[in-house]
């Protein structure tokens, strides 16, 4: 792994152009090994109850919401504009149906988190160029209601509001 280990803070790039333009991939693994991993734009980060944190969100109909549900840890990743057309694969594909990793062409990589009293895998692909182990501490589902611009329903043709993650950063790396 050619990856070293940076505080979150020494990040380097524009933050809304990593979100927004390039996306990222949240990644979640179930107990037993399996995992699903799926595209996204929506998100942030900042610090936030003294932590650096990562926030990003899932729409419950989505394959990878049950794995981030049973999940403690999961990672967010980004990746060189090389793989975009790899990204909009594993965004536009469920792991419902199939192998969508393969496809891709990007290569599974795990790591341990040692959290008592058990061991937790994590997962994000080689071809990262930037990955966040994050640990999940919290979360909120959407609630229409609560929206002050009331066109933002807009985004919800289907009714099926995102829950929104928030996860400390426990680690980041940066491809060398």
């Amino acid at each position: 792994m050619n990856y070293k280990e940076i505080n979150p803070k020494e990040l380097q790039g524009n933050i809304f152009e990593l979100i927004d333009d390039k996306w990222f991939l949240i990644t979640a693994a179930k107990k037993g090994g399996r995992y699903n991993t799926m595209t996204a734009s929506w998100g942030g980060m900042g610090i936030m109850w003294g932590k650096p944190v990562v926030w990003c969100v899932i729409r419950p109909v989505r394959y990878t919401y049950e794995f981030i549900e049973e999940a403690d840890y999961y990672t967010i990743s980004f990746y060189p504009d090389e793989y975009r057309k790899a990204l909009n694969i594993l965004g536009t594909k469920s792991g419902r149906d199939g192998d969508k990793v393969a496809e891709s062409g990007f290569t599974p990589n795990a790591i341990i988190i040692e959290d008592k009293p058990v061991k937790k895998d994590v997962v994000f692909f080689e071809e990262a160029d930037t990955v966040f182990i994050c640990k999940k501490l919290y979360y909120q589902d959407i609630n229409p209601d609560q929206f002050i611009d009331k066109d933002l329903d807009k985004n919800y043709p289907k009714k099926d509001y995102h829950r929104m993650y928030f996860g400390e950063i426990i680690n980041c790396f940066v491809k060398e």
